[in-house]
């Protein structure tokens, strides 16, 4: 069942023949984040109707990979388990290594004295800035990219090069459209992701609007060698654009300029309210490591600024401050009147 984030909720059927795709699909993107059978696969993703800790399962025992299906939440026992198991890699939601490092910081958990080398993060949006942050506990991470209604995660994959997400075109027909008409766009235009899902069989799909906002980057070969077309990292959906004093971004453009900044968390919330008739934006931002000096609160007011055309209101508070939760982080708090 997809995880309903902005509507209801979708029944995927699933054959037999489509968990075994599944898994071969799987088998390639675990391969594609250079995993072996050397390697152990922590899970720490849910495991119930929203099936995302299925994918890694099924793939994982189908090819023999020693995996410990943790599922989501505490904390302090999914660090015991990476430590004690000699865990080398782990896949989540792409929010949830944030909490994890709080957690060890608060506990005297040093990553770098484990054997943990890779993190597959998918299911939200995430920046490059934000991926820097989480490869500073000594991992490489790899986005991972997929939904309930194409047959799960493992729609593709990006690889080491760096260079774009890997599609696997013998599964899928990728098209990218503008969101507004539904004409099909030429390659590097960002627009609407639609998928056709050539093998299922419990839910086929043929022309599907996804929602999400992404470019095709190459159908040229990789350096890495594969010869499947290449997206970009999701920008956002449809309906995560948001429209403040005639400017539209997204919640994750306002993350990469965040997270350029160390004094500042992971953690932040973008508050939109009507004052006196008219839209007004403000940041709300965790301060870290003794927080931002009054340059750089100037510098990230003008960048901003720079960036969205108008100046919002930055709220900088102390660390923990804003609601952590083992699901995908609510990024977005609109009480603007409708």
């Amino acid at each position: 069942m997809s995880s309903g984030t902005i509507g209801i909720p979708v029944i995927n059927i699933m054959t037999r023949n489509d968990i075994a795709q599944w898994s071969e699909i799987m088998a390639r993107c675990l391969t594609c984040a250079t995993l072996t059978l050397e390697d152990k696969i922590q899970i720490i993703l849910s495991f119930g109707l929203f099936n995302g800790g299925f994918g890694f399962h099924y793939e994982a025992e189908t090819l023999g990979y020693f995996i410990v299906p943790a599922g989501l939440g505490r904390y302090l026992m999914q660090l015991k388990l990476i430590k004690d198991l000699e865990i080398t890699a782990f896949g989540a939601i792409a929010s949830y290594p944030a909490r994890l490092i709080e957690v060890a910081k608060e506990s005297g958990f040093d990553f770098r004295e484990t054997k943990l080398r890779v993190t597959i993060l998918g299911a939200e949006t995430w920046s490059d800035e934000y991926r820097k942050r989480i490869e500073e506990m000594g991992v490489k991470t790899f986005v991972i990219i997929g939904m309930t209604e194409t047959g799960g995660v493992g729609l593709g994959i990006d690889c080491p090069a760096r260079a774009g997400i890997h599609v696997w075109e013998d599964y899928y027909i990728v098209e990218i459209v503008d969101p507004e008409t539904g004409e099909v766009l030429p390659d590097g235009k960002e627009g609407e992701m639609v998928i056709t899902a050539l093998t299922r069989e419990g839910l086929p799909l043929i022309r599907y609007r996804t929602r999400d906002i992404i470019r095709i980057v190459s159908k040229e070969p990789c350096s890495c060698g594969r010869i499947h077309l290449r997206v970009d990292r999701i920008k956002g959906r449809c309906d995560d654009m948001l429209k403040v004093k005639g400017v539209n971004f997204y919640p994750s453009q306002i993350e990469a300029n965040l997270m350029r900044y160390k004094g500042l968390s992971p953690y932040y919330q973008i508050v939109l309210e009507t004052v006196k008739g008219k839209d007004e934006i403000t940041i709300i931002a965790e301060k870290v490591q003794g927080g931002l000096s009054g340059k750089e609160l100037a510098q990230l007011d003008l960048e901003l600024y720079d960036f969205l055309g108008f100046h919002c209101k930055m709220q900088i508070v102390p660390e923990g401050t804003i609601q952590r939760v083992p699901g995908k982080a609510v990024r977005v708090v609109d009480k603007r009147k409708k």
